[in-house]
């Protein structure tokens, strides 16, 4: 794709259109964004920002009701020049690590902010060579230990700025502890990607302590707002929206443009598990088109019903992931980059630039790669009739992915799999900032897992690109002949790194994606020695499935092993979808073998298992965490791999967020959220592929309720949740600023997602810009276009 000019590729997508019968209409529905679609050549440039709906911009329009300027004799200067000195991480991730950070502070004497929750200030960065600048802002109070009301002692909160502009910025601190404040600071961190002696300098200026009329919610279920999907509904499903108890009376869903009255009723008072709140279902409205709610004269923006209403959103996280990527340049963000980092493996040397970055840092995963090409093949192949143009654009976005997967094989099983990185090397090979600390594995694990994704990528691509469609086909045959060797010699890997997102690999997930790796090659292939593998593997998996129910019918869930000590969790990242992925393709690829009905009794019972869940979220549609035992701690090489970089009192910890679930008998309790119990915090990515494998039950069963499931994920990300807020940039409105500190502030970005305040089980979304809940993250785009896919 490199090779072809912005010009030639947009005739080729014009020519497209037109060879399709389609207009340009079909491209999306917004017609702002069809144009800026067209003006990216279909997204090699990256689309702009619509700050006009953002959370910020809301922000801004706030009314001051109380307000002190900091006296300042000239504005605060953070003045730097980059050198080019190699930096040193951690032993365990030793090009983890940046340039150095440069910083200002302005002392405050212990100054008590308690009447003020907002602070409003200017930035003016002038930065050579930079095309993403941040800052960060931190205060410093004096105490830090737990006061009732506040939730934040001691935080930084990350700025995207634009260079070479007064920026107006302003950061709601409402649940900052600030009774005693020493400080104010900003700092700036070098990433490098600039010339060695460039020089930047930020000044702060207009610094001012504010009350605000209606600060934003950041803890608790009951919202302060209509929380509705501000892209929309589905025709045919549900169609729902919460509200405060408060709010009482009549509401009415009104036609944009003509404000015809189409629907009205009443708001129902309902009591559920997390609380009293006001329902408004329109389910009744089946007519696609463009609306509005009004209840107790509050109204929405407008949101659409219709059959392919996220539409819209594939493009703009396409957006995302290909702003993402690595050993190619992104225009307005980097140049090529990361050619210079390479795998050695047995004499060889791979340049490891490629694919796409993790998240907010630059570091890179093959097997997250490869994920996430797969889901956009997923995502492909769901839009092949209805819009071909963005089919094939997200096609050839796959094709970066799976290039990159390809040239990871040493071809002895073998692969490079992982770096932590958070820097811009020269991107030059041969000069002093080289680097060769990828790291490179033979893991069973890895290699079953990509060989089914070459082999779906080979049935998707056979009918465009035969030739490479071979290619991959021979590397899925390779990989997994690799894998079937190495664990009949060592048995389950032991898995190593902590960064990567096999650490915590279960032994049920592991033969589940063995049996899944297989049915994609016996598809593929017709090969009955595959077939029979995939029957194999899935038996061990369905003993580690609970079949007798506890208390309230719950049963269907998966342990992690057959001794049913602990059960499977994720606590950021997720693969949950691989049970209901295996056996649905068992059933689909297998359909005479007379172990279908066992496994289309496992798929029910785990269906069943979800709809029981969701009493627990209710009037929300976020499918919960699930259920814990008290007990998990006791497998400890389990619970350690999942709770990773966790505190030595983690055991301690574990019990006290159990407390704040919902006990269901002496042994078991149900979380809405994980139990967050270090940095890696946030629930996108976990509740997208729980409602992947709702997804997959629902359409295989043709099961309505599950089908629901499966979209309510959807329509929480997009502002049917506590905050009403958007989760992903320009996608509905109030969508907030994330932690992207490496490439900017990015159309489509979606954050690893809502978390939760301290040990509770209550959702926390404060608009604090930080690692890890507010950090833009590839994982939660890739899932959301693979549950996408599905619907």
């Amino acid at each position: 794709m490199r090779t072809e000019s912005y010009p030639a590729l947009l005739l080729t997508m014009m020519f497209a259109l037109s060879s399709a019968g389609l207009s340009a209409q079909s491209l999306c529905t917004d017609g702002t964004l069809r144009e800026q679609i067209e003006a990216s050549a279909f997204i090699h440039r990256p689309l702009p920002l619509d700050s006009l709906h953002s959370l910020d911009r809301r922000q801004a329009g706030k009314t001051v009701l109380r307000r002190e300027s900091l006296r300042l004799a000239e504005p605060a200067e953070i003045s730097f020049v980059h050198r080019e000195v190699r930096p040193h991480g951690p032993a365990d991730d030793p090009d983890y690590a940046t340039f150095g950070s440069y910083g200002t502070g302005i002392g405050l004497d212990r100054r008590n902010l308690e009447e003020y929750d907002r602070i409003e200030f200017l930035v003016y960065p002038d930065c050579e060579g930079n095309d993403v600048v941040n800052l960060d802002l931190s205060l410093r109070n004096a105490y830090t230990s737990p006061k009732e009301g506040y939730t934040v002692a001691d935080a930084s909160h990350l700025v995207n700025l634009k260079n070479r502009h007064w920026n107006r910025c302003y950061l709601e601190i409402a649940e900052w502890r600030r009774d005693a404040v020493e400080s104010i600071s900003f700092s700036f961190t070098d990433r490098g990607g600039v010339p060695d002696g460039a020089k930047g300098r930020f000044l702060i200026d207009s610094i001012c302590f504010q009350k605000v009329e209606s600060p934003e919610k950041t803890v608790g279920w009951v919202p302060d707002r209509i929380a509705y999907s501000h892209t929309g509904y589905f025709t045919d499903g549900k169609k729902t929206a919460v509200c405060s108890p408060a709010l009482k009376g009549g509401f009415s869903i009104r036609e944009v443009g003509t404000g015809k009255k189409v629907f009205s009723g009443r708001i129902r008072k309902v009591r559920t598990a997390t609380g009293e709140y006001g329902l408004i279902d329109f389910s009744a409205v089946r007519i696609p088109g463009c609306y509005t709610i009004d209840a107790g004269g509050i109204g929405s923006e407008a949101f659409r019903i219709g059959d392919d209403i996220f539409g819209d959103s594939r493009w703009r996280v396409l957006n995302f992931i290909f702003c993402q990527r690595c050993g190619d340049a992104v225009p307005g963000i980097h140049e090529r980059c990361h050619e210079d980092v390479f795998a050695v493996h047995g004499g060889v040397r791979i340049s490891y630039g490629g694919g796409w970055h993790d998240a907010g840092d630059l570091s890179q995963q093959t097997l997250q790669t490869g994920e996430v090409a797969m889901s956009l093949l997923e995502a492909s192949r769901s839009a092949e009739s209805s819009n071909p143009v963005l089919s094939d654009r997200l096609r050839q976005e796959a094709r970066h992915g799976l290039d990159f997967i390809l040239r990871c094989r040493f071809g002895d099983g073998f692969r490079a799999s992982s770096i932590g990185l958070i820097r811009w090397t020269d991107g030059q090979a041969g000069t002093a900032d080289d680097i060769e600390t990828v790291r490179v594995q033979n893991n069973s694990f890895d290699n079953f897992l990509l060989s089914g994704i070459e082999a779906y990528a080979a049935t998707v691509l056979s009918g465009s690109d035969a030739e490479y469609a071979g290619r991959l086909a021979r590397a899925a045959e390779e990989d997994f002949a690799f894998a079937c060797a190495k664990f009949a010699k060592d048995g389950y890997d032991k898995f190593s790194q902590v960064y990567e997102h096999t650490y915590n690999t279960s032994k049920s997930q592991y033969h589940a994606t063995l049996s899944w790796a297989a049915s994609q090659l016996y598809r593929l292939t017709g090969k009955l020695s595959y077939a029979e593998r995939a029957a194999k593997e899935i038996r061990y998996t369905l003993s580690c499935q609970e079949t007798v129910p506890i208390a309230g019918g719950l049963a269907g869930w998966f342990y992690r092993d057959s001794t049913k000590r602990s059960i499977v969790h994720f606590i950021h990242q997720s693969r949950d979808q691989v049970f209901a992925q295996a056996l649905v393709l068992l059933c689909e690829t297998q359909p005479s073998s007379p172990e279908r009905g066992g496994w289309e009794a496992a798929l029910r019972l785990y269906g069943d298992y979800l709809k029981k869940l969701m009493r627990y979220t209710e009037p929300y549609g976020m499918v919960p965490s699930g259920v814990y035992m008290d007990s998990e701690t006791e497998d400890t090489e389990g619970f350690r791999a999942l709770h990773i970089m966790a505190p030595h009192n983690a055991e301690q910890l574990y019990a006290e967020h159990l407390k704040a679930g919902v006990r269901i008998d002496s042994c078991h309790v149900v979380r809405r959220f994980p139990p967050f119990l270090s940095i890696f915090n946030g629930n996108t990515a976990v509740h997208l592929s729980t409602g992947k494998a709702a997804a997959l039950c629902g359409k295989y069963f043709g099961d309505r309720e599950l089908t629901e499931i499966a979209r309510e994920q959807l329509y929480w990300t997009v502002g049917k949740n506590p905050f009403c807020q958007s989760l992903i940039y320009g996608e509905g409105h109030d969508y907030p600023s994330m932690d992207s500190f490496s490439s900017g502030e990015i159309t489509g970005a979606i954050p690893v997602g809502i978390r939760t305040y301290g040990t509770g089980d209550t959702p926390y979304w404060p608009q604090v810009n930080a690692a890890c809940y507010k950090e833009v993250w590839l994982t939660s785009a890739g899932k959301w276009l693979s549950l996408l896919s599905e619907l």
